[in-house]
């Protein structure tokens, strides 16, 4: 199945554009709980993620029941329009008014319905998992996490029915926002500024337990749902040489929940990609 290409309305980017706060009505919520979820798998078989997404939706999916598919445009235009299907699938989005016109593939929850278009399809949750052309291996150790993030941001927009629009969603995750100075912060060298990326470097700037260590070892953390771990999730080109957005996320490894999102512009020589010293001393004060 090609890709679906998804024109966004750009409203400004910020943390909001990042996690990609959609709203779901209460209807579509309810509708969501009875539905099957047809997890949508990548149609070149050679893809890791297709055998990496059979074993996380075993581990960590349990809000519907779920089946894996594999179709082609016709197939897919055809079992979209079930409402009693959802679908969980690789989205390409890009924000039509961005200037750097990066574009990410988002991992989307979408209800199936009589829609004339498949971008109609009302879409509940959602997170990126990398630039677009970005190697799979970048994300796939924590499409587990990822998958719960999903679920989490579901729970929330159920129990909170006056959050109906991705401001106030965005409020609300801001205000249940919290340190995380009791808890340990897994990262990967590379994912780290070269001012910041010893445990050394990291001490001036955030006096509070880090790790650096390996996609295996935070695989097995989020396997683990270690209450005492958060992950950080970035997005980034991953040196690819163009104008782009680093995004730093963290998560915790238990409850999924976000503890910190933000952005920078990377710049050659004075902002690289990367978590950075700045991200560290705002961690360090919350």
């Amino acid at each position: 199945m090609k890709k679906i290409i998804a024109l966004i309305l750009f409203i400004g980017i910020s943390a909001q554009a990042f996690s990609q706060l959609v709203v779901a009505s209460q209807d579509e919520l309810k509708r969501l709980k009875k539905t099957k979820t047809i997890v949508m798998l990548e149609s070149n078989p050679l893809l890791m993620y297709n055998r990496v997404i059979k074993t996380v939706m075993e581990k960590h999916w349990d809000i519907t029941e779920y089946e894996f598919m594999t179709y082609g445009n016709e197939e897919f235009d055809k079992l979209r329009k079930d409402p009693n299907l959802s679908f969980l699938m690789i989205n390409r989005i890009y924000y039509n008014k961005d200037k750097t016109r990066a574009q990410y593939q988002f991992l989307n929850l979408s209800l199936g319905g009589d829609y004339e278009l498949a971008n109609q399809m009302p879409t509940l949750a959602g997170l990126p998992i990398s630039y677009v052309d970005v190697e799979e291996e970048t994300y796939d150790y924590k499409l587990g996490l990822i998958l719960r993030f999903i679920q989490e941001h579901i729970k929330v927009s159920m129990q909170n029915p006056d959050v109906n629009s991705s401001n106030k969603m965005l409020k609300l995750y801001r205000k249940k926002l919290t340190v995380i100075h009791d808890k340990t912060l897994y990262v990967m060298k590379e994912e780290l500024g070269p001012e910041v990326n010893t445990k050394a470097k990291i001490k001036e700037y955030y006096p509070f337990e880090v790790i650096i260590t390996t996609k295996e070892e935070i695989k097995k953390v989020i396997d683990a749902r270690d209450p005492n771990a958060v992950i950080l999730h970035q997005v980034g080109p991953k040196s690819s040489i163009r104008k782009a957005r680093c995004w730093n996320v963290i998560m915790g490894a238990d409850d999924a929940r976000l503890y910190y999102f933000n952005y920078h512009m990377i710049k050659t020589g004075k902002r690289p990609e990367g978590l950075l010293a700045k991200d560290f001393k705002k961690l360090s004060k919350s």
